[in-house]
């Protein structure tokens, strides 16, 4: 079922239906502030599964958030480097590769103990991440398929492996997330995407960029 969110009644419709999926184990398409994205209880595993099956790959998906003070329930302990990133760029188009707490009770594939992590900024996002907690989240396409930038365009390619699809219009920029991992020593950055290397060098000077050696 595909929701409009741009329509007021249906937005409350589609948002509830989708936190409903969610819960029930199955999947459903979102928009971000990058892409749209599929997702599915990051605590489910089967639900996990069903994420990457409908997308045709294996490797373990990032999470998403709806609140910063959540990303402290899925470590052991956060650099204060991240802190400061996470204060600067939170909600919005930057990911951090953090150590999760091994005490959680997920499984996103052979991640190594480490987990991707981002809270996007976009309103329905956020309203169902918050309902449901931690999601696992990857880009709402086929793999090696152009990502979708509206959620009619994933539905195309996802068709019914995902139960509720909500559209929110064409995504702004469909430009993907930074990625910085902050497990080492100094900051590195794994992908260039939407917040620029200048900008976060404005909060963290050492940050290596994406592909330098440290």
């Amino acid at each position: 079922m595909l929701y409009d969110c741009r329509n007021v009644a249906e937005r409350d419709r589609g948002i509830a239906a989708a936190i409903d999926a969610v819960k029930s184990g199955e999947l459903v398409v979102m928009p971000t502030d990058t892409l749209y994205g599929i997702g599915a209880d990051a605590f489910v595993p089967h639900a996990v599964q069903g994420l990457l099956n409908a997308k045709g790959r294996q490797n373990p998906p990032p999470v998403l958030v709806g609140s910063r003070h959540t990303l402290d329930g899925l470590v052991l302990t956060l650099p204060r480097v991240a802190r400061d990133l996470v204060e600067a760029f939170w909600p919005g188009a930057l990911t951090l590769v953090v150590e999760h707490a091994p005490t959680l009770r997920w499984d996103l594939g052979a991640t190594d103990g480490t987990v991707a992590v981002r809270m996007p900024l976009h309103p329905v996002a956020l309203e169902v991440l918050r309902e449901t907690g931690p999601m696992a989240v990857s880009s709402a396409n086929k793999t090696k398929q152009p990502p979708a930038t509206t959620a009619d365009e994933a539905r195309d390619q996802l068709g019914y492996a995902v139960r509720v699809y909500l559209e929110a219009g064409p995504t702004p920029e469909p430009v993907p997330s930074t990625i910085l991992d902050v497990t080492g020593a100094v900051p590195r950055v794994l992908r260039d995407g939407a917040i620029p290397i200048e900008k976060l060098l404005e909060v963290a000077p050492d940050i290596i960029p994406a592909g330098q050696e440290g």
